[in-house]
């Protein structure tokens, strides 16, 4: 791990001195690990892949200010993480009203019942508020231990499981309502 970030580092660097190539291997090092963090919370492969590339854009044209005050990763997961929570807000009302919700025919096809579950926990996740929304995403999502998940948000590791519970008792209260 201490390897990679210095490798980052040393690739940011030579980014901010005007090596476009440097950034062209971060991309290639992290550009996976956003599109499945995207794809976890939209199940949508294009969505997840346009919602990497809207990041990897934002980095492109704003890591020339980079201050080295994280790691990279902390720096990107903050940038996905605000990038998915606008992502559910823009999408609320269609989670809401499930326009996007495909005929029940009588099919006994058991994988289509398996995403149309996942799709509720999500559409029930993106209802949460933002902070409860941000630390099950990154719990759920990217599978990050609380210490992470303190690092990122700046919020204190009690405050991350306490947000995480919370979030659990909502959603086990409208999951089973529905």
């Amino acid at each position: 791990m201490r390897n990679d970030m210095q490798k980052d580092y040393d690739l940011i660097k030579q980014y901010q001195d005007g090596n476009s190539a440097a950034f062209d291997q971060l991309v290639k090092r992290h550009l996976s690990n956003s599109v499945g963090f995207f794809f976890n919370i939209t199940r949508d492969k294009m969505a997840s892949e346009d919602l990497a590339q809207d990041v990897f854009y934002k980095l492109f044209k704003h890591l020339k200010n980079f201050r080295f005050e994280s790691a990279f990763t902390t720096y990107l997961y903050r940038i996905n993480i605000n990038a998915a929570n606008s992502w559910l807000t823009r999408n609320k009302w269609k989670n809401f009203l499930h326009l996007d919700q495909t005929q029940d025919r009588g099919e006994q096809d058991t994988s289509l019942e398996k995403e149309w579950v996942k799709k509720e926990l999500w559409d029930a996740i993106s209802r949460l508020p933002k902070k409860q929304r941000t630390v099950v995403m990154m719990r759920i999502a990217q599978e990050l231990p609380y210490k992470d998940i303190s690092k990122i948000t700046g919020m204190s590791v009690g405050t991350a499981k306490v947000n995480y519970h919370h979030a659990l008792t909502s959603l086990k209260e409208w999951l089973s309502d529905e």
